[in-house]
């Protein structure tokens, strides 16, 4: 982590994190700006951008028509124009009408023109379940994105990495995706540190250590993993935790590094099952560490199906503690 002021820290939320980066970042870099609907007077859908506007003016932080294909588009001529855009995607399962900006042209800029210009753009969504949204709010579309060459796409888990994690995005060269997890805006906080810090994109971190299996995840899926581990060890077994982080560049080297320690995999998200990120994870492995495998990596998923719009059922799909442990004892006994 690099420091640039003070070290202390106070209590955020991750919507609060995000909120006080913008702040910072708009404060310290005039090229800055934040745009996407709702995000001006109204402070963002879940007020990731309140008071921004009214604290850096109209020009700099503002809304936009409803078209995703737009503000994207928007982003990249602006980041052309040598300015640091800072969009703001609703949803993640919004973002699809912008997907022929994004492939055709966002990730593709410093190829196309040889290196001679990128795209710092951030875009910023949340993602994923866990509070009851209606249909297409509660999409997971990292996978989507991860495919996408050129950009990078980083996925925080809480408060004090948010922070470090956007202004870092912000500084990048080159368009990231920045997901933010629906269910922990507002149900976690932290001890986040004051003033202005990065942290390092493409970096995985081990949040718990264990020696029995290891347990891969993101976002939201490592408060459940987690909460898995405190059960688990519970019961003598001694779980690994890794957050994945950013999910392009993967930090690969971490990933190996914590199987060859014990030997049993299991990979946890709650995006579709199928061709979802877990399944890149499990190949990584099975090219980089078979040797150190001891059973079959394992996927714990949402279901091959959309996510369900409605609350009755949303457990079902989205992956919880329980789910995690029954793959857990699957490999601790294959």
């Amino acid at each position: 982590m690099s420091t640039k002021t003070q070290p202390a820290t106070r209590t955020l939320n991750l919507v609060q994190a995000v909120n006080e980066a913008l702040d910072l970042a708009l404060e310290q870099d005039p090229r800055v700006l934040v745009f996407g609907e709702d995000v001006g007077r109204m402070g963002g859908v879940f007020r990731a951008t309140d008071n921004l506007q009214a604290k850096h003016g109209e020009h700099r932080v503002f809304d936009t028509p409803l078209a995703e294909s737009g503000i994207v588009g928007f982003g990249i001529g602006l980041a052309l124009a040598g300015l640091r855009p800072v969009a703001e995607i609703q949803f993640a399962g919004f973002l699809y009408p912008a997907l022929d900006q994004i492939l055709s042209h966002l990730g593709r800029m410093r190829h196309r023109t040889r290196g001679r210009y990128s795209i710092p753009m951030v875009i910023r969504a949340p993602y994923g379940g866990g509070v009851h949204t209606p249909e297409q709010h509660a999409d997971s579309p990292e996978a989507i994105l991860a495919h996408v060459p050129g950009v990078k796409v980083v996925i925080p888990s809480s408060p004090e990495r948010a922070k470090g994690l956007l202004l870092a995005a912000i500084e990048d060269p080159d368009p990231v995706f920045f997901l933010e997890a629906i269910k922990l805006y507002r149900s976690v906080k932290a001890e986040v540190p004051q003033g202005y810090y990065t942290l390092p994109l493409g970096k995985a971190r081990v949040v718990r250590e264990g020696q029995d299996a290891s347990l891969f995840c993101y976002g939201g899926m490592v408060e459940v993993c987690l909460k898995a581990a405190e059960v688990a060890a519970r019961e003598g077994v001694a779980l690994e935790v890794v957050d994945l982080e950013t999910l392009v560049p993967l930090d690969t080297q971490t990933i190996v590094e914590s199987v060859a320690k014990t030997g049993r995999a299991v990979v946890v998200y709650e995006a579709m099952r199928t061709q979802g990120f877990g399944a890149e994870v499990a190949a990584r492995l099975a090219e980089e560490a078979v040797d150190y495998l001891e059973a079959p990596v394992v996927r714990v998923a949402g279901w091959d199906a959309p996510y369900p719009p409605f609350s009755a059922v949303e457990h079902h799909y989205r992956p919880d503690a329980r789910r995690v442990l029954e793959a857990v004892r699957h490999v601790l006994t294959y």
